[in-house]
Parts: structure tokens; C-alpha cells; sequence
């Protein structure tokens, strides 16, 4: 009896020391991000962003302007702060640690095609594919669902998201000279191009 115990014992402390995904110290504080942004912050949705493989340092920004109104969402806002309280760091070391995957939204190919084009004028700070400059806070576009994309240029031209921000002076600059309808088409490239 004492050896199937002593087996039993190294066999419980093998399976929790490797039992997945919710190990890393930010996983549980996590979870409620899930209901929205998707099991492993891989959002199902059109509108609502992938959290998996983000940079850390971004998610960390975001969830702090967040937190601090300064970045208006009153969806966003509670999360945040209960972010913050619970260990933004540990949360935002665990959607870094995720791997990535394209949105599983549908794209339109037609309007993608339009959109590299347009793009151009884009890669300056994003890159030729909108796969951002982490060492500068630019975040990566690629793969991210494209009604989330438009909403953000959106916010951008209408100096919505975040004003008085001066880092992010350039780029509502560069949004008020973009029509509105280039932005269905920008967000289908970035959306297409895969991480």
C-alpha cells in the first residue's frame, strides 16, 4: 500500500507541476478578461481585440489609460482597475506569453487589396505589415479583427482615443487626411496579414 501511494503522490505532483495553460502567475488573473477578449485572449469576435502575443509593455499602457479614463471606454474601465489590482504585470506577461493567431473573423479580400495600398502611408511608424516597433509602444496589427481596426481609426480622426496624448499626435494627423471609407479597407489588410 505505502508504494502505490508514494506513486500516487509523484504522479498528483507531475500532472500540476504540468498541467497547462493556467500555471504562469497572470493566468487566473486573467479570466476575466476571457468573457470578451476569448480563452488565451484569442477574441472570437469582429470588434474586440486579440490579446494573445501582445506586447507587454503596450498592454500594460493600454490597461493604465484605461484605468485612468484617459483612454474612454465605461466597458473597459472597471476591468482595468481590477486589472491593476490584481497585477497588471502578471497579466500582461501572460497574453505576451500566449501564442498569437489571426482573427477568425472573415475577411474581404476585395477590400484587403485596397487597403495594402492605402497602407503605405502606414508602414512609417507600423511597418510594411503592421507589425509595429515594440521598443517604440507601436503596437503589431497584424491578424487583429477588423472592425476593432476601424474602430480605433475612428477614435484616432476624431481625437477620441486618447486626447492629449502627445505621442499619439502624428498618427490623428495622419487620420484626419484618411476619408472615413479607407478605413474598412486599411483594417482588411492588417487584418489579413498573418503574426
Amino acid at each position: 500500500m505505502p508504494l502505490v501511494l508514494a506513486v500516487l503522490v509523484v504522479l498528483a505532483a507531475a500532472t500540476v507541476s504540468a498541467a497547462g495553460p493556467l500555471d504562469s502567475p497572470g493566468a487566473l488573473k486573467a479570466l476575466n478578461c476571457t468573457a470578451c477578449h476569448g480563452p488565451a485572449g484569442l477574441s472570437p469576435s469582429a470588434d474586440v481585440p486579440i490579446l494573445a502575443g501582445m506586447n507587454a509593455a503596450y498592454f500594460k499602457k493600454a490597461i493604465e489609460d484605461y484605468a485612468a479614463g484617459r483612454r474612454a471606454s465605461p466597458e473597459m474601465e472597471p476591468y482595468a482597475k481590477q486589472v491593476l489590482q490584481l497585477g497588471v504585470d502578471d497579466v500582461a506577461a501572460y497574453f505576451a506569453g500566449q501564442k498569437p493567431a489571426a482573427t477568425r473573423v472573415r475577411i474581404d479580400r476585395a477590400a484587403a487589396e485596397r487597403g495594402r495600398a492605402a497602407a503605405v502611408q502606414c508602414s512609417t511608424c507600423h511597418g510594411a505589415r503592421g507589425e509595429g516597433d515594440a521598443a517604440k509602444g507601436i503596437p503589431d496589427l497584424r491578424g487583429q479583427p477588423p472592425g476593432y481596426l476601424r474602430q480605433q481609426m475612428i477614435l484616432f480622426k476624431q481625437d477620441r482615443r486618447s486626447p492629449g496624448d502627445e505621442r499619439l499626435k502624428p498618427i490623428k494627423a495622419l487620420m484626419r487626411d484618411i476619408p472615413e471609407a479607407t478605413f474598412a479597407d486599411l483594417a482588411a489588410y492588417f487584418a489579413s496579414q498573418a503574426r
